[in-house]
């Protein structure tokens, strides 16, 4: 059996926990159902930030200067990592993220905000929606994946096998639909074009955590969270939604409601 390697934080009195075990198998499953599901919240205001579907991807609009949380939900009885990145860089670390870094623990049904970047075991810098030159990730020079949060999600290590073909199996799929998935350089600089909107290092604010263990139960992760995000403007551009000024210059045939008599007119 692999070891079981430290370096794991909890967040306060929930118990989720932050950091990377070794592997037991090479494969990674992918679930039917979910193991974790994620939702955004503008911390300013209060109010959930509801995705829209648009090319493959759920989207999010960030308001300028609001501070903003993550709220990751165990849909599981069992406990489950979750690697959790923010424009590319893992929001425990400040690496560039990797799905083998340390991430926040779940446990059974537990639900965790997450609201910065952690800068110690009481502390985070909370997340601002800025604009790129401002963003956290263009200040360390690594501003070509701002837009994009994602989670990669793991199971914890249990007692069984797979036998050893169909984990050979699990992971050439796995290979070969990373391959296939990989954009081109030349989408993403035409997406970037795009981007109005990154992710700032805020004020800091106390969020406690505390040192735990977690085991993985493969190297790939079981399930794989991406939620991409802009201001108004850039989601305007992208045609991901419609321009407010615009959303009333089509003419509609069945309006609805009754015919009321035209101005001035007596004769009834």
């Amino acid at each position: 059996m692999s070891p079981v390697l430290p370096r794991i934080l909890a967040v306060s009195a929930l118990l989720a926990a932050l950091g990377a075990s070794s592997p037991l198998v090479a494969g990674g499953r992918h679930h039917a159902t979910p193991l974790v599901d994620i939702a955004a919240v503008d911390r300013d205001t209060g109010a959930w930030l509801p995705p829209t579907r648009h090319r493959g991807d759920d989207w999010i609009e960030g308001r300028p200067g609001h501070r903003y949380g993550l709220r990751l939900t165990n849909v599981t009885g069992g406990r489950v990592l979750a690697v959790v990145s923010v424009d590319g860089i893992n929001v425990v670390t400040g690496q560039t993220a990797a799905t083998s870094q340390t991430g926040y623990v779940l446990e059974p049904w537990q639900t965790l905000q997450i609201d910065g970047w952690r800068k110690s075991l009481s502390q985070v810098a909370q997340f601002v929606f800025t604009d790129i030159g401002d963003s956290y990730a263009a200040r360390t020079g690594r501003a070509q994946n701002v837009g994009v949060i994602g989670v990669a999600v793991f199971e914890e290590a249990r007692p069984w096998r797979e036998p050893p073909a169909a984990i050979a199996e699990s992971q050439a799929g796995k290979e070969a639909a990373v391959d296939a998935a990989a954009p081109s350089r030349r989408a993403v600089a035409q997406a970037q074009s795009m981007q109005s909107s990154g992710t700032g290092h805020g004020a800091r604010e106390h969020s406690f955590a505390t040192r735990t263990t977690f085991q993985r139960a493969t190297t790939l992760p079981a399930q794989v969270l991406r939620l991409r995000y802009d201001d108004r403007d850039g989601l305007v551009a992208r045609g991901v939604v419609r321009s407010s000024c615009c959303m009333q210059d089509f003419p509609h045939a069945f309006p609805g409601g009754f015919a009321p008599d035209p101005p001035g007119d007596f004769r009834n």
